[in-house]
């Protein structure tokens, strides 16, 4: 039983990861019905910025830097959470721009362009950075282990559940409990009729698009230190990001964190046991759960099914 709980607790933890990842994956796809192949890459992006900002040439003007390296580095790492998802977040506003004449089209030509956009920054990436794997500096009180029970665990790996954890429970309340919320709702169910309320359904777009690239950034920050921070880092995150939305159901807020939880439980547990078994197991979960179920743990019954 003692043998078996770190692994689950890991897995829980990746789980968490990945339902963050998925979660702004899952916005954009909702109120613009585009799959924003650029997540990925903007996801590593953020941690790029972020180990740039608390690296020893940050790039700001001499003056700022100076006292940007004085403070401590807890103070500098906190408003890196901040200052690196709101750098990410300005490329994503740049591809939604680039966007926009896509929409209403074949969902290929958006799908094409932020295939585009994905290469362009994992290569910008390559040209900027080179192809060498980063370290991410954090604050020392996370650093280390502590005792949970008879067993060591990491404090970052407590540290990265438990922000995932809260940043999963302020979306929700943002979704549910805000007119902002309700209105991307009522725009991903028919943005035709929140055209004809009023609504700036661009400007609308535009904020979704800004937001779910700064929950992809934040998500890459907090797991570089676990993964490593390199150029194809992005392409590890896109795909179980998807493959949780599907398993979950396109659309259902729970069903992405459900399924996030049970991706990072299958990946954890096969990494620990049969760890040739630990990437494949993400997609026989897949294939197991489609199989009985097309639209998802949670999607909407869709109006051609009996």
């Amino acid at each position: 039983m003692f043998d078996l709980l770190p692994h689950v607790l890991n897995g829980l933890t990746l789980g968490l990861l990945f339902a963050l990842i998925a979660l702004g994956f899952m916005l954009i796809v909702g109120l613009m019905e585009q799959i924003n192949l650029a997540h990925g890459s903007l996801f590593a992006l953020g941690a790029y910025f972020a180990m740039q900002l608390l690296g020893p040439r940050p790039p700001l003007p001499p003056g700022i830097t100076t006292a940007w390296l004085a403070l401590p580095l807890d103070w500098r790492y906190a408003a890196t959470l901040i200052l690196a998802p709101l750098a990410a977040g300005l490329v994503g506003i740049a591809i939604e721009f680039c966007m926009r004449r896509t929409y209403g089209k074949d969902p290929m030509y958006g799908l094409l362009l932020t295939f585009g956009a994905a290469m362009v920054i994992e290569e910008t990436i390559r040209l900027t950075w080179g192809t060498r794997d980063y370290v991410l500096q954090v604050p020392q009180a996370i650093n280390g282990g502590f005792l949970f029970g008879d067993l060591i665990w990491s404090t970052y790996r407590f540290y990265a559940a438990s922000i995932a954890a809260v940043i999963i429970g302020l979306v929700w309340l943002l979704i549910e409990k805000t007119p902002f919320g309700a209105t991307v709702k009522a725009g991903a169910h028919d943005s035709e009729i929140v055209r004809a309320l009023g609504i700036n359904l661009t400007r609308l777009r535009l904020l979704v698009f800004f937001f779910g690239t700064m929950l992809a950034a934040i998500a890459g920050i907090i797991v570089a230190p676990i993964w490593g921070i390199r150029p194809h880092m992005g392409v590890d995150a896109v795909i179980p990001a998807f493959l949780v939305i599907v398993l979950g159901g396109v659309g259902s807020f729970w069903g992405a964190v459900v399924a996030g939880l049970l991706v990072g439980l299958a990946v954890g547990l096969c990494g620990a046991y049969a760890s040739e078994w630990s990437l494949l197991s993400m997609y026989v979960l897949l294939v197991a759960v489609v199989t009985f179920r097309t639209r998802g743990l949670w999607g909407k019954k869709s109006v051609l099914e009996a």
